[in-house]
């Protein structure tokens, strides 16, 4: 789907505040679907008691919603946590 490209563009300008690197990057994004005009997007966070997560879920929805001009819900999921791809925990320990 041609607005699953656009959401990612749009996922990858929130940035989780603690890390600087954006959620997509960082892979908190589980899933992306439209269902009756509306975008789920599934989603985790670094960890339950992560004190950006509400932050970080309010600029998923605001940003989206009002790029795409639908309705955005988020379903936070922490089956299985949040644990970074090699890659990705290259990169992060290169960029700190």
């Amino acid at each position: 789907m041609a607005d699953e490209q656009k959401i990612i563009q749009i996922l990858r300008k929130v940035k989780d505040p603690e890390l600087n690197v954006d959620i997509y990057t960082l892979e908190l994004i589980r899933g992306i679907k439209e269902e009756n005009n509306k975008i789920i997007i599934t989603m985790t966070l670094t960890s339950p008691a992560c004190p950006f997560g509400p932050e970080i879920i309010k600029d998923v929805k605001t940003n989206v919603s009002r790029e795409m001009n639908k309705k955005v819900l988020v379903e936070l999921t922490f089956n299985p946590p949040w644990e970074p791809s090699e890659d990705l925990r290259e990169e992060l320990m290169s960029s700190h």
